[in-house]
């Protein structure tokens, strides 16, 4: 059965990556949460998805340039002022830590899919870093994928935890798509879903090794399910969890 995980939380409707919208995905009843991790200056590693703060933040600047407590004083809600929930009180949300995160989801049980965003910032033991905060929290290894754009990323986890589950992101089409899942070890591709819902034929045979984003339309739901893909990755967890059942 396909899964829905929330995009960077509940992202259409919420700020993006913050301790609320992770919290409001939870109450529309996701099965798993997507998140990003970079990590800062002093080598802790915080759930935001740009290598700058520029964007969802009032900070400017990388994030490998800042202190975790430096980090902390800026607000990830009052960037979203725009949103049709707003509430003052969004401006009072920070940086969460990829702990408290972790810790969030464990309490409810939920798959995590942890994004590692190194194509533009190298954070040189980042895979280390994580896999032992992963495993501080105590989460569960079955419940965990660790994912990235950037395949030597991932493949560095594996070597450091052979039983971690890794997942490519692709946004470009690829030939023999099991020979890569093979090859590399990979429990499952995170594909865009253009290029799934542009040939469907192609991907069926390996549709549950499929987690596809971003999906926020309501017909490509019906029919990557329908496809039994392994899960969907969307900013709605709300409208595909009613379409779920």
């Amino acid at each position: 059965m396909t899964k829905i995980y929330g995009h960077r939380g509940s992202k259409g409707n919420y700020p993006e990556n913050s301790m609320l919208a992770f919290k409001k995905a939870i109450e529309a009843g996701v099965d798993g949460m997507e998140f990003d991790i970079h990590m800062t200056k002093d080598g802790e590693l915080v759930v935001i998805h740009d290598a700058t703060l520029d964007r969802t933040t009032t900070g400017t600047g990388y994030v490998k340039d800042y202190t975790l407590e430096e980090i902390r004083k800026f607000s990830i809600g009052a960037k979203f002022i725009e949103f049709r929930h707003y509430d003052p009180s969004w401006d009072d949300e920070i940086v969460p830590t990829l702990t408290e995160v972790l810790l969030l989801c464990k309490a409810h049980d939920l798959e995590v899919n942890i994004e590692l965003k190194t194509y533009e910032v190298a954070y040189p033991g980042i895979e280390e870093a994580m896999l032992q905060v992963v495993t501080k929290t105590g989460y569960d290894p079955e419940k965990v994928v660790y994912s990235a754009f950037h395949l030597p990323t991932i493949l560095r986890v594996k070597k450091l935890d052979p039983q971690a589950k890794i997942a490519w992101l692709l946004e470009n089409f690829i030939p023999m798509p099991t020979d890569y899942i093979e090859t590399f070890g990979l429990e499952a591709l995170h594909m865009d879903k253009n290029i799934v819902l542009k040939m469907p034929a192609y991907w069926q045979p390996i549709a549950d090794k499929l987690r596809i984003w971003t999906v926020n339309d309501e017909e490509e739901m019906k029919q990557l399910i329908e496809m039994g893909v392994a899960a969907i990755i969307t900013d709605y967890p709300e409208i595909a969890g009613h379409l779920k059942g």
